[in-house]
């Protein structure tokens, strides 16, 4: 698909950026290209944080996809093949520091110092050199779904049954099922993200049915990863029914507690998880999973109640404000900025965003963060000054008095 790609190689004494574009060249060529990543952003746009290169095909036709991550939102652009080398090469020492080819058989790390000088290393990737890369994803109208609807699990929580012998959605569940892998596609781009390996340490706070918490330790379990799930949940009848569904399935690394997160004991974990847990609810789940040492933490925020009594408002907001609907509004996106902060603030990549249509649920809101980790760790401490400076100021304007997880934060 890529073959029209080779061209001769560099002499041995080319810019080492010339030899790693060969290398890009070969590994797309040869079928053996996993991924690209170009990190270390340089230049005056401080949004972009990394740019993410895959091999895909696109309406039947090889083609490359670029992922630029900025702080508060991702971008996916798709090229033709030479076109897009063609941009990596532009962007290489001028606009990213750095590039990290993965391929089948080779990890390639291009460099470039502060003062010019590029630096090139190869390393050879243990297993069988002659594997195959995956072949490029589809980016056509098929859709990615990565939970298995035929596993008994989902029949045993009521979301499938059986249709003329096959598994098929229960009518009303087709919403609630769109939630979940919409979700569990979120976690997969943060378990790459992190880096995470088993195995993997899992608390579901607020853990309700138990959906989403059985979704995560099905799909960690299918990629390998040895889940230690544990959902927790302030209904004991839940918290009976869900484990009911662990001895009739017979699973291994999942059970449900009852409990509360407020008074929940910290212990080691990977991925902490919280959805719609009320008002400051969220703020005491994000305390834990920051205690905890997580790698991802991942919430859905509900109930804002918190800061709307303290708001005292700006004279230049009132005439917006005067309307309720539009000063709770204003209060929820005020509480998750400043959760948001405050994660960043402890060293986590936060993004804030719409996981789903409000089609789908009202509750559509996801606060992630992911542990940052190398330079993207570094420029988060060089920036912690700035972030408290933010908090205090948003505090300010608003004239509030207080916010828990700030609170839970300073209390240690």
């Amino acid at each position: 698909m890529f073959t029209s790609l080779i061209t001769p190689p560099p002499a041995a004494t080319a810019p080492a950026h010339e030899r790693f574009l060969h290398l890009v060249r070969l590994a797309l060529a040869g079928g053996r290209f996993g991924k690209l990543l170009l990190s270390g952003p340089v230049g005056d746009d401080e949004e972009v944080e990394r740019l993410t290169v895959r091999a895909i095909e696109l309406r039947g036709e090889a083609a490359l996809s670029f992922l630029w991550r900025h702080r508060t939102r991702d971008v996916t652009k798709n090229h033709a093949p030479e076109a897009g080398l063609a941009e990596i090469a532009a962007l290489l020492g001028a606009r990213f520091r750095n590039a990290h080819l993965h391929t089948a058989t080779e990890e390639v790390q291009f460099a470039v110092s502060r003062k010019g000088r590029e630096t090139l290393r190869v390393t050879r990737v243990d297993g069988d050199g002659d594997a195959e890369a995956p072949a490029p994803a589809a980016h056509d109208k098929a859709k990615h779904r990565p939970l298995d609807m035929a596993h008994t699990v989902w029949s045993a929580l009521g979301l499938t049954h059986l249709v003329k012998g096959e598994p098929a959605l229960v009518p009303a569940m087709a919403r609630k099922w769109k939630q979940i892998n919409r979700f569990v596609e979120i976690l997969s781009s943060a378990v790459d993200e992190a880096g995470l390996a088993g195995p993997v340490r899992v608390a579901d706070f607020g853990s309700g049915k138990g959906y989403l918490t059985f979704a995560v330790h099905d799909w960690l379990q299918s990629q390998g990863l040895q889940p230690r799930v544990t959902g927790i949940e302030l209904r004991d009848d839940m918290v009976r029914l869900c484990n009911a569904v662990i001895e009739g399935e017979q699973l291994a690394g999942i059970r449900f507690d009852q409990g509360d997160v407020r008074t929940q004991a910290v212990q080691p974990l990977d991925l902490m998880i919280a959805l719609h847990a009320c008002d400051i609810a969220t703020d005491h789940a994000l305390h834990v999973g920051l205690q905890s040492g997580a790698r991802i933490i991942m919430s859905s925020p509900c109930c804002h109640k918190e800061l709307r009594p303290q708001m005292t408002l700006p004279a230049v907001l009132r005439p917006m404000l005067q309307h309720g609907i539009h000063l709770g509004q204003e209060a929820e996106m005020v509480t998750d900025s400043l959760r948001a902060l405050l994660l960043e603030s402890q060293g986590y990549r936060t993004q804030v965003f719409e996981f789903i249509a409000l089609e789908h649920t009202s509750k559509n809101k996801m606060i992630l963060a992911v542990k940052a980790q190398g330079p993207a760790a570094e420029a988060l401490a060089a920036r912690r000054v700035e972030l408290l400076a933010q908090i205090a100021e948003i505090k300010r304007f608003y004239g509030l008095r207080e916010q828990r997880l700030e609170q839970l934060l300073v209390a240690g």
